[in-house]
């Protein structure tokens, strides 16, 4: 049956969080909300549709409905990823290692599809994934588990013999309720804080992966 990993999309492929952020103040703003940062913060791991119904709550605007904002919202994404996207360090050296070992590898992610494949395809890297879900596949986003349980089946895969790849502390809760070994590779800025502990590895970038860490994991 061989082995499998499965990636999360964003701040672990690409740094796509800032391109988030920026369309979204852009976006909202522009239909009365008053985005701040703290909340913004907070809405980092939504869903799309989540985000747009948590800002429509707080600050219900008329004019334009949920659908037409989160479109400009993910139209916006788009235009900054093709102008400014750029993959962070060890991705394309550490997809091929995985492939040479004979791994199927997947994508996990919470962001809708439309996107998936304009990053991929930015990086250079589309040829390399088996099987692709997205927040239009699932019910409910990151902290549930089910963006990863499709992810499992479509690559027909164990999660016994997988691995997921996450930055965040929901996408790490995601994965590790689908009962795969973790790897997460938190942002500089919350490395230290001790949720993250609770991965089964935690690393300061993808470039420090190796064979050694792999047989560790899949014992």
């Amino acid at each position: 049956m061989g082995y499998a990993a499965i990636f999360d999309m964003d701040g672990l492929l690409i740094d796509s969080e800032p391109f988030w952020k920026e369309a979204e103040k852009e976006v909202f703003s522009s239909v009365g909300v008053q985005v701040s940062e703290q909340l913004t913060n907070k809405t980092a791991t939504m869903t799309t549709r989540e985000v747009t119904e948590f800002w429509f709550s707080l600050y219900p605007w008329t004019g334009k409905s949920l659908d037409e904002v989160e479109h400009a919202v993910v139209d916006k994404v788009e235009t900054l990823i093709l102008e400014r996207g750029a993959e962070l360090a060890g991705v394309t050296s550490l997809l091929n290692f995985l492939k040479e070992k004979g791994f199927k590898i997947g994508l996990s992610t919470n962001s809708p599809y439309r996107l998936v494949p304009v990053i991929l395809k930015k990086l250079g890297i589309h040829h390399y994934f088996d099987a692709i879900s997205s927040a239009d596949d699932v019910l409910k986003g990151k902290p549930a588990p089910d963006v990863y349980l499709v992810t499992l089946r479509k690559l027909d895969i164990d999660a016994k013999k997988c691995i997921a790849f996450e930055d965040s502390f929901s996408g790490l809760i995601a994965a590790k309720n689908a009962k795969l070994k973790t790897i997460v590779v938190p942002h500089a800025e919350v490395y230290d804080q001790g949720k993250f502990d609770t991965s089964d590895l935690k690393l300061r970038s993808l470039t420090e992966f190796d064979g050694k860490h792999l047989k560790t994991l899949l014992v």
